[in-house]
């Protein structure tokens, strides 16, 4: 893609009709979906609207660009997005150019995160091009001797359609500086009526991805471009008592960058900007830390203090009048280790600057976040850094924020040359931040008829995402509270909806066969959301659930779960062989998130959620003592393997009547507690912490029957 020329000012915190946009794109129509609120006018700590609106040209060659502040991450947004673009204007969709995620040209956004992407980006786009398909209509309604003919115009293929004449789009447009701003209800196309979203596309790109061809940031090099190192802590919670020898070099060449707490090296290659900060032989200083054997002791015993946004909870009813009535009463504890995000592609910046200005080519899911902690950390103005966000390969939460833009940025001004500033596996691992580790008590009765009757989670640290449940219970309880945690930790795919969805799961798996009744059956009394009850009971007929066959070492589990609008429901076999050898012979989900615009990309989403959120289920856990990551490289932390995948079959339901929405994160929510219920039915053996089965053997620790009647 060509990059574009940089404004005099973001156009995010430039007033609407001051914005050079002919200027840079040439002559044409420009439709402008303002923020909710100027940008401009919020103030620091704010929680902005998930997106600041949508901006659209099309040029006197019939082109169109447009501008969306989300980043591609390997998603397959980019399509999706252009799809819907090309549905409103009405035209190919190679036509359709998406600038993503550039802080000089983009609407200001708060990040791709939270499967918001389809949900915000989506409509702001789709209604930037609707207003410029119309406003098209009405040039061609201008034209000589149509004056009483708009409403036999239609726009199709890039041109308006009149009896016996047509316009293309760059006819219409040619000479024309024409600046609209779209009401925010602007009507858009009914998903029901769609032509060219909703049908299977293929990434216009793809092949470059198969063949190595696109650029990644990692990839990217500029003329001059020296490489940049970060000291890094032995440990967490140490701190830099000073240096040893300030001045040493390990590598002619080298430069070391000392600002204040912060200390890097620059040199030729990123062997020789590390060799010098080893030379310098720093001096830290400890405190202890608690270790993985004593994490659930210590997080109880630390609950993070003030105001918290992430705790939240609800009550109704009377829960422990419940409990004591119920005639059968059930307690548990559930727990899911720290993981790791593990993206394809680590963490990696680059930075050059030009006078006082800087420009950062960073892998980020929260660029214009990145553009005020760059701005904020080196003294200087927003408006003077410009964050462009290339191809990134994964993210799952683990590249928010801008340390490394930040860090790539000082560096480059120290040296006064472009610096790549790129991590290790082992700087990934020990320089991010983790899954929460989460500890949840699950308290719950019984009537005499098997209805659930009493509800009490207690969630410790994981978080607030899909903590409340979709049973019908008339007394519950729930609440979660955030812990000071010994690791550094943060958003995780899907936040914590995986660790939320596990307990609840598994507890109603449990629930099921204290009451003696069968764990589909039990959820489908208990449920009233009825796109849940649907794809639930299509996954239990897709997997052949009810006609299971019943063979030692071999189970079936099935979970289903509710987050981010959308609905879905898995079903796992499993085989336990000798050893307690776990094989995960098949995993079936059936997903239902609105509208569908791309179903190829959809479908490719929730098997990658499926291998993913196996991971976390069965192998993966970050080991530590005393601060230190034990197992910081793929050697010793165990993701899925190609020997790991099972026959994954996966259903998409598609409701052209309800908007589409985020199709990242929840598919990945009910694959644990569906193999946790197949391991059950295959051993006996009721396993309540994750991982299930790390080295590929389920774990020896039976957890105690914990149901009891009056």
């Amino acid at each position: 893609m060509t990059e574009l020329r940089r404004p005099r000012r973001p156009w995010d915190l430039t007033p609407v009709p001051e914005r050079e946009y002919f200027d840079l794109l040439g002559p044409g129509l420009v439709t402008v979906v303002p923020p909710r609120r100027p940008v401009a006018e919020r103030r620091e700590g704010d929680w902005q609207p998930p997106t600041g609106g949508a901006w659209l040209h099309v040029g006197e060659e019939g082109d169109v660009v447009a501008f969306t502040g989300k980043a591609e991450v390997g998603q397959g947004t980019r399509t999706a997005l252009s799809l819907v673009v090309a549905e409103e204007l009405r035209v190919p969709l190679p036509r359709v150019r998406l600038v993503m995620a550039d802080t000089d040209l983009c609407p200001w956004d708060i990040g791709t995160f939270g499967s918001r992407s389809m949900p915000d980006a989506a409509p702001a786009l789709g209604r930037a091009a609707a207003a410029a398909r119309e406003q098209l209509v009405a040039l061609a309604a201008e034209q000589p001797g149509l004056s009483n003919a708009r409403n036999s115009l239609v726009a199709k293929e890039g041109e308006v359609r009149g009896p016996g004449r047509s316009w293309s789009y760059g006819t219409l447009v040619r000479g024309l500086r024409k600046l609209v701003e779209v009401p925010a209800d602007f009507p858009l196309t009914l998903p029901t009526q769609w032509i060219r979203a909703g049908r299977p596309t293929l990434d216009p790109d793809a092949v470059e991805v198969v063949t190595g061809r696109r650029m990644y940031t990692s990839d990217l090099r500029r003329d001059g471009m020296l490489h940049g190192a970060v000291l890094e802590r032995p440990r967490y919670g140490a701190r830099l008592e000073g240096l040893a020898d300030p001045d040493a070099l390990a590598d002619r060449g080298a430069r070391i960058v000392r600002e204040g707490e912060f200390v890097g090296a620059v040199a030729p290659d990123p062997r020789s900007a590390r060799a010098a900060l080893e030379a310098l032989g720093p001096r830290w200083r400890f405190s202890p830390q608690p270790n993985e054997r004593t994490i659930e002791e210590y997080l109880r015993q630390h609950p993070e203090t003030g105001d918290d946004w992430d705790r939240r909870g609800r009550s109704e009813g009377d829960v422990e009048t419940a409990l004591r009535r119920a005639t059968l009463r059930f307690e548990a504890v559930y727990h899911a280790a720290y993981i790791a995000h593990v993206p394809l592609e680590t963490r990696c910046a680059i930075a050059e600057w030009d006078g006082e200005r800087v420009t950062v080519w960073v892998g980020t899911q929260t660029p214009f976040r990145a553009r005020e902690a760059v701005a904020k950390n080196l003294g200087i103005p927003p408006e003077m850094v410009r964050i462009i966000v290339p191809p990134t390969g994964s993210g799952f939460g683990g590249k928010h924020g801008g340390d490394v833009a930040t860090a790539a940025a000082r560096l480059a001004r120290a040296a006064g040359q472009p610096v790549r500033l790129g991590f290790t596996r082992e700087e990934e691992f020990r320089e991010g931040y983790f899954r929460p580790y989460a500890v949840i008590d699950v308290r719950a009765g019984l009537d005499a008829r098997g209805r659930l009757t009493a509800w009490s989670f207690h969630n410790i640290n994981a978080g607030a995402a899909a903590l409340g449940t979709p049973y019908r219970i008339p007394n519950q309880r729930v609440d979660n509270v955030l812990s000071q945690s010994p690791l550094p930790q943060g958003s995780y795919r899907a936040l914590a909806a995986t660790t939320n969805n596990f307990a609840r799961e598994s507890a109603m798996d449990e629930l099921a066969y204290a009451a003696k009744q069968d764990p589909l059956d039990f959820r489908l009394a208990h449920l009233e959301d009825d796109r849940l009850r649907a794809v639930l009971g299509r996954a239990a007929e897709l997997s052949g659930w009810a006609g299971r066959r019943r063979e030692r070492s071999h189970g079936f589990g099935i979970a289903a779960g509710l987050e981010k609008q959308s609905r879905i429901a898995t079903v796992a076999e499993v085989t336990v062989g000798p050893s307690r050898r776990l094989r995960v012979d098949r995993l079936v989900s059936v997903f239902d998130a609105g509208a569908v615009v791309n179903p190829d990309n959809l479908q490719s989403q929730v098997e990658g959620a499926a291998v993913m959120a196996m991971g976390g289920a069965l192998f993966e856990a970050v080991h530590f003592r005393d601060g230190v990551v034990l197992n910081p490289r793929l050697s010793k932390y165990r993701v899925p393997r190609f020997a790991d995948l099972p026959e994954v079959v996966v259903e998409l339901v598609d409701w052209r009547e309800i908007p589409p929405a985020g199709g990242g994160e929840t598919p990945m929510i009910a694959v644990a507690p569906a193999l946790a219920g197949a391991i059950f039915d295959a051993t006996g053996t009721r396993l309540r912490t994750l991982p299930l089965a790390p080295g590929g053997r389920v774990v020896a620790r039976p957890a105690r029957p914990r149901a009891r009647r009056r």
